[in-house]
C-alpha cells in the first residue's frame, strides 16, 4: 500500500511538472496516465480522465465552479467568464463599443481583430491568475459571448448586447467575432466562443424566467435559428448557452426539439451546452414543468444542457439513485466538458500551447487603445445633418456642451464590461479637440430620468474625520477586515484604483480589505443619494445603517464596476453624518469611488445660461446602462425592470433640448444609448443628430472626432428607429408580424441600414449574371463623389417584385465595408445563390417560388423616403 501511494505522489509530481511549467524538459510520456499523456488523442484523454472519476466527482465538475480533484492533480476551474466587448469583470481591459455599436460598424473584418484583441487579453489575464493560484469566476477560457438573440424589439434591455434585428447581419458579424475567440490553432481553442441565448429568447426581462414564448416553424427557422445555425456551423462555436424561458412549453435548457433535433441532430454541434445562470432552477421553481431540483437536474442533462450556471446539479447523484438519470448519460456531458478544457490546452505545457506565452503586456496595450478607438470612430451613424451643420470647427468662438450624458465614464460602457485605465468622456473628448482659443462651457442640464439623477464624486471639502480633512483608511491583509489593522492613513477622498496590485507590495493582490471612516457633511440643505461604483465587494453604512452595497443578487456578483446607490436622504447643510465604506478584494481587481447625487435645482437654467453664450451648442443625451439592461431594479417613467416601456427620450430630458433648441443657436444632439430612440421631435427641429451608442473608453474621442471632421461617419443603423411604440405589436408576441424592417410596412423614424455620410457616393450600372447553376453574380460602379474620402457601407437586398403573402418584404443577402477616396471609383460584386431567394413555408421549410425578384445595391434599403447620402439601384431577376 505504501508502495502504491508513493507512486501515485510520483506520477502527480510528474503530471504538474508537465502541465504547469513551460520546461524544455518533459517526462516520459509512458510514466503517466493515459490522460497526461499528451501524445494520446484528446478523445483517449477524456476517456481516461472520466473513468477515474467517482459520481460524486463527475457531478462536482459539471456546475460553473467545479473544484479541484486533487488526488488526479485536476485544478479548479470556475467556467464563467465574460468577453461581449471586451474582457469583462475580471479588472482591467482594452473595453471595445457595447454590441450594438460593433455591429453599427457593418466591419466583418474589424469584429475579428476585436475579437482576436479580446482573447489576447482573455489569455494573458488567464494565465497571469493562474501562475497566483487564481482560479475565480471571471478568470477562465470559457468567453459566454456573443449574444447573438435577434433585437426584434426595442423595449428590450439586452437589446444593446447584440448585433441588431437582422439574422443575415447578426451571423454575419457573429462568424468572425467567434473565430476571433477561438483562434485558428489546428489543435487548441484560444478560448471558447459561447452563442447565446438559444434560441427564441428577447424580453420582456422581468418575466423571463416563467414567460413561453411562442412561434410557428417558419419564424422560427426563417427569423431565430440562421443566426445560431451560422455561428455553429460557419463559425465553428464550441460553447451555446441556452435560454431561461420556455420555448412551445419546453423549458429552453430542457428542450428536445431545440437542443437535440436541431443542434445536436440537424447542425451536428459536438461542443458543449451551458445554462442561462439560475434557469435549471427555473425548471421547478418557476416553469414548473418539474417537481424538485432532481428531476430538474435529469431532464436538463438527458436533453443536453451539460453545464449548470448555478447548484441544481448537485442533485445528480441524487437523480441517479432514484433512477431518473444513469451515470452513463451523465457521462456524455462531462466527456463534452472535459473536452473544452483539453482543447483549451490546461491539461499541456506552454511549450506545446502557444496560447500560454501571450504576454500580460497586451492588456490595454496601445495597439489595443488604438482598435477601440477607431471602432468606436467606425461605430458613430449620423443621423442628420441638415445645412451641413457638421462639422463644426475647431477654432469656435464658444461651445457649450450640455447633457446628463457628457461626463460620466461609467455610461460610456454600457454593460458586461471591463474597467478601462483611461475612459474619455465626451466633454474630455471635445475639450481635446477644439483649438486653444475656444471657450467650452459645460452644463449636466438634466437628470437622466425622473427620479434618476447624475452621480460624481464626493470632493475632499465634504469628508473630515476628527474635524481634519479627509478619511481614515484602514488597511487588512484579507478581505473579511479581520485581526488587527496592517496599516493606516487619512485619504483625502475615497476614489481608489489599484488595479491588478494591492495598496502595498507587502499584500495579496486578491485577499485585501480597506475601510474608511469619518463624517460626510453636505454643503446643502436637501435630499441627497450616497453611493459606490466599486468593483469590489463594497458597503456603505450611513450613521451606523447600510445604505448600498455592490452585491445584493446572485448575478451581481462584484468584479464590474457599477454603481450602487442608497435611497433618498435628507442632509442638512453643515450636519456631520458617519459614514463607512467597507471594500474587501478577492479577485480581479480593486476600484473603489465614493459618488453622491447632490440637490441641484438650477440644471435646467443652468444649461439654458451656457447655451446662449455659445456659437453653438453639443447635447449629450440618451440613456445608460442604469435605464436598460438586465434584471434591473429600476422602475420610472418609460422604464421597468431593464426593459422600457416606451422609446421615447425620458421626457426631462426632451423638454431640455425643446429648450435649448428655442435659443436660435446650432444645436448637435448627440445620443448614447443602446437600443432605438423615437427622437422625433428632435429630427423635425434640431439641425444634426450623431447615434453614438456605448462607445466604451475611447468614446469622447471618438465623439469629437466626427464632430470635428477629423473622421467621416459611416457607420450604419443594424435596428430600426421607429416613431412610437404604437408601431409595435405587443412586447410578448414572438411571432413576426411587423417586427423589424423586414415586415414593416410604414415608414420610420430612420430605417434599418441608415447612415449619412460628410461625402457623397454614386451607385451605377447594377447587373445581375448567371455565372452557373443556381449562381449569381451581382456588380455595381460605386463613386465618391464627393471631396472628403469615406467609408460606404454597400448593402445588397432581396425582395419578391410583387410582395405577397407573410413574407419578408425584403431581407439583407450581401453587404461590404468600402472605403474610397474623394473622387474614386470601384465596382463592387456580389455572388447569390438560388437559396438567397428562398422563401419560408409554414414547416419552416425553404422553397424559391417562382417569379419576379428584385435585387437591390445601394447605401441602404430600396424604396425609403428619407434622404441619404448614396443612392440605390435595383434589378429584377426570374427564377
Amino acid at each position: 500500500m505504501l508502495i502504491r501511494l508513493r507512486s501515485l505522489f510520483i506520477l502527480m509530481t510528474l503530471f504538474t511538472l508537465a502541465s504547469c511549467m513551460p520546461s524544455s524538459r518533459q517526462p516520459d510520456q509512458s510514466a503517466l496516465l493515459p490522460f497526461q499523456n499528451a501524445q494520446l488523442s484528446t478523445e483517449q484523454r477524456v476517456d481516461d480522465l472520466v473513468s477515474r472519476l467517482t459520481l460524486d466527482e463527475k457531478v462536482s465538475q459539471m456546475m460553473n465552479e467545479a473544484p479541484a480533484i486533487e488526488r488526479l492533480g485536476i485544478p479548479a476551474y470556475n467556467w464563467w467568464s465574460e468577453g461581449l466587448h471586451g474582457v469583462a469583470r475580471a479588472g482591467l481591459a482594452t473595453v471595445f463599443p457595447q454590441a450594438i455599436g460593433l455591429a453599427a460598424m457593418w466591419d466583418r473584418q474589424q469584429m475579428f481583430d476585436v475579437a482576436t484583441a479580446i482573447s489576447d487579453e482573455a489569455r494573458a489575464k488567464h494565465h497571469d491568475f493562474a501562475a497566483k493560484g487564481k482560479r475565480f469566476l471571471y478568470q477562465g477560457l470559457t468567453i459566454w459571448s456573443p449574444n447573438i438573440n435577434l433585437f426584434r424589439d426595442p423595449r428590450w434591455g439586452r437589446g444593446q448586447e447584440t448585433y441588431g434585428e437582422d439574422p443575415y447581419l447578426t451571423g454575419e458579424l457573429a462568424v468572425p467575432f467567434i473565430k476571433g475567440l477561438q483562434g485558428d490553432d489546428p489543435k487548441y481553442l484560444k478560448t471558447v466562443a459561447t452563442v447565446k441565448h438559444f434560441a427564441v429568447h428577447s424580453g420582456p426581462e422581468p418575466e423571463r424566467h416563467e414567460f413561453n414564448a411562442t412561434t410557428n416553424k417558419k419564424d422560427l427557422y426563417e427569423t431565430y435559428l440562421p443566426m445560431f445555425e451560422k455561428g455553429i456551423k460557419q463559425g465553428g462555436a464550441y460553447s451555446l448557452m441556452c435560454a431561461y424561458n420556455r420555448y412551445n412549453g419546453e423549458a429552453a435548457c430542457g428542450s428536445q426539439t431545440l437542443l437535440q433535433d436541431i443542434l445536436r441532430r440537424d447542425w451536428d454541434f459536438d461542443g458543449f451546452v451551458v445554462s442561462d445562470c439560475g434557469a435549471i432552477e427555473d425548471f421547478h421553481a418557476h416553469h414548473k414543468i418539474t417537481q424538485s431540483a432532481a428531476e430538474s437536474a435529469a431532464l436538463a442533462v438527458k436533453t443536453g444542457t451539460d453545464l449548470n450556471c448555478g447548484k441544481v446539479y448537485s442533485s445528480l447523484k441524487e437523480a441517479v439513485q432514484q433512477g431518473m438519470i444513469s451515470e452513463q448519460q451523465i457521462d456524455v456531458s462531462l466527456k463534452r466538458l472535459f473536452t473544452a478544457r483539453f482543447k483549451l490546452g490546461m491539461f499541456d505545457s506552454a511549450e506545446q500551447v502557444a496560447y500560454q506565452n501571450i504576454p500580460y503586456s497586451v492588456v490595454d496595450s496601445e495597439e489595443h487603445q488604438q482598435l477601440a478607438l477607431q471602432s468606436a470612430r467606425k461605430s458613430m451613424v449620423l443621423l442628420k445633418n441638415a445645412n451641413h451643420t457638421l462639422p463644426l470647427k475647431k477654432d469656435i468662438g464658444t461651445l457649450a456642451v450640455i447633457g446628463p450624458n457628457a461626463d460620466q465614464w461609467l455610461m460610456l460602457l454600457g454593460n458586461y464590461n471591463g474597467v478601462p485605465s483611461d475612459p474619455v468622456t465626451p466633454l474630455r473628448g471635445i475639450r481635446d479637440k477644439v483649438s486653444a482659443n475656444t471657450k467650452v462651457l459645460y452644463a449636466q442640464g438634466s437628470q437622466l430620468a425622473e427620479g434618476i439623477p447624475m452621480f460624481y464624486p464626493v470632493p475632499a471639502s465634504a469628508l473630515q474625520h476628527n474635524g481634519q480633512p479627509g478619511l481614515q483608511a484602514e488597511f487588512f491583509n484579507n478581505s473579511e477586515l479581520q485581526g488587527e489593522v496592517l496599516f493606516s492613513r487619512i485619504d483625502a477622498n475615497v476614489d481608489a484604483n489599484w488595479n491588478d496590485k494591492a495598496p502595498r507590495d507587502d499584500m495579496d493582490d486578491d485577499n485585501f480589505a480597506v475601510r474608511w471612516s469619518g463624517e460626510i457633511v453636505a454643503d446643502s440643505d436637501g435630499e441627497y443619494q450616497l453611493g459606490v461604483i466599486s468593483s469590489c465587494n463594497t458597503k456603505l453604512y450611513l450613521d451606523g445603517e447600510l445604505v448600498a452595497s455592490t452585491k445584493y443578487h446572485f448575478r451581481d456578483e462584484y468584479g464590474d464596476p457599477r454603481l450602487r446607490k442608497s435611497p433618498v436622504l435628507n442632509l442638512t447643510k453643515g450636519q456631520p453624518h458617519k459614514i463607512r465604506i467597507e471594500a474587501g478584494e478577492t479577485y480581479a481587481d480593486a476600484q473603489v469611488q465614493l459618488v453622491w447625487a447632490k440637490p441641484q435645482p438650477d440644471l435646467h437654467q443652468q444649461a439654458l445660461d451656457a447655451a446662449s453664450q455659445a456659437d453653438a451648442v453639443v447635447m449629450l443625451m440618451g440613456l445608460t446602462a442604469r435605464l436598460e439592461g438586465e434584471e434591473m431594479d429600476v422602475h420610472t417613467d418609460g422604464f421597468n425592470g431593464g426593459d422600457r416601456t416606451k422609446i421615447d427620450l425620458p421626457q426631462v430630458q426632451q423638454q431640455l433640448i425643446k429648450d435649448i433648441q428655442a435659443l436660435g443657436k446650432p444645436v448637435v444632439l448627440v445620443l448614447l444609448n443602446g437600443s432605438a430612440l423615437a427622437v422625433n421631435w428632435a429630427d423635425e427641429h434640431v439641425p444634426a443628430i450623431l447615434e453614438a451608442w456605448y462607445p466604451g473608453q475611447a468614446a469622447g474621442t471618438a465623439i469629437a472626432d466626427v464632430l470635428f471632421g477629423d473622421v467621416n461617419p459611416a457607420g450604419r443603423l443594424p435596428v430600426t428607429f421607429y416613431h412610437s411604440v404604437d408601431e409595435l405589436p405587443a412586447f410578448e408576441d414572438y411571432n413576426l408580424t411587423t417586427q423589424t424592417y423586414r415586415f414593416f410596412n410604414q415608414q420610420p423614424l430612420y430605417p434599418f441600414g441608415y447612415g449619412l455620410s460628410y461625402s457623397r457616393f454614386e451607385y451605377s450600372d447594377i447587373a445581375v449574371k448567371e455565372t452557373g447553376e443556381d449562381k449569381f453574380n451581382v456588380s455595381v460602379t460605386l463613386t465618391n463623389s464627393g471631396d472628403m474620402d469615406g467609408d460606404e457601407v454597400v448593402q445588397l437586398y432581396v425582395g419578391q417584385a410583387e410582395h405577397t403573402g407573410h413574407h419578408p418584404i425584403r431581407s439583407l443577402k450581401g453587404f461590404q465595408r468600402v472605403h474610397l477616396a474623394a473622387g474614386e471609383q470601384q465596382t463592387i460584386e456580389f455572388a447569390l445563390t438560388r437559396e438567397d431567394f428562398a422563401l419560408f413555408d409554414q414547416q419552416g421549410e425553404a422553397k424559391v417560388v417562382p417569379g419576379d425578384y428584385r435585387v437591390s445595391v445601394g447605401g441602404g434599403q430600396p424604396d425609403q423616403k428619407i434622404k441619404t447620402t448614396s443612392n440605390v439601384q435595383s434589378m429584377m431577376v426570374s427564377l
